[in-house]
């Protein structure tokens, strides 16, 4: 059975785009911080546990927000929804964080705020914990965005009923520089014909063109 992109969004080049909708464009924004803040803000969010998490798991936390917006996980059981995402430069952005606070010896102060998120599937966890979400979940790290990957490794968990959905997709983080893209995958069409948005093939073309931010 042909497996489908149920709801996507993606986050990057200043721009963010739900289901092929342009909901947030801040081009001008320089700094990931000053985008991040506003994006929350816009979407009026009450979390306060997001001030605390590191970049990399804000840009997945606000990616995975929007997609499940869309996506209505409400209807899956908790353990039935995975999770599967990747990059290129793991916690990169947050272990040269922790590294500074280490290299003076005579200031020595690691910060264990900061020291938490010095691996790349806490986003996941922040994403489960957010929503509730006890599935299989896996984090992968490929040089350059990968969507053979991702689209064999969650074939064969929706293949072999480990799970009734997925959220896949690609986070990714150093410094200014960021880009993330989630989509639903279901293996059939569970979307209501009136939100406006047809269900997408999933395939490594369609990652391709979604990762994009058209």
């Amino acid at each position: 059975m042909e497996k489908l992109i149920t709801a996507y969004s993606c986050i990057g080049e200043g721009k963010v785009v739900v289901n092929k909708r342009l909901i947030f464009n801040q081009e001008k924004i320089i700094t990931f911080a000053e985008f991040i803040k506003a994006l929350y803000k816009q979407e009026q969010i009450a979390y306060p546990k997001f001030y605390k998490m590191d970049a990399l798991s804000k840009l997945g936390f606000m990616c995975a927000e929007l997609l499940l917006r869309q996506g209505n996980p409400g209807r899956f059981k908790p353990d039935s929804l995975a999770v599967v995402l990747a990059n290129s430069s793991s916690s990169l952005d947050t272990d040269l964080t922790h590294q500074e606070s280490i290299r003076n010896r005579a200031a020595y102060f690691p910060s264990p705020s900061v020291f938490v998120y010095t691996l790349a599937n806490i986003v996941i966890g922040e994403i489960c914990i957010r929503h509730s979400l006890k599935g299989e979940n896996a984090f992968l790290i490929s040089e350059t965005f990968n969507p053979g990957q991702l689209t064999e490794y969650v074939s064969e968990i929706l293949d072999n009923k480990r799970a009734g959905a997925c959220i896949c997709g690609w986070v990714e983080i150093l410094g200014n520089d960021f880009r993330a893209m989630m989509a639903l995958v279901e293996k059939e069409n569970s979307t209501d014909p009136e939100n406006g948005f047809t269900p997408l093939p999933f395939n490594e073309a369609t990652l391709i063109d979604l990762i994009k931010v058209n």
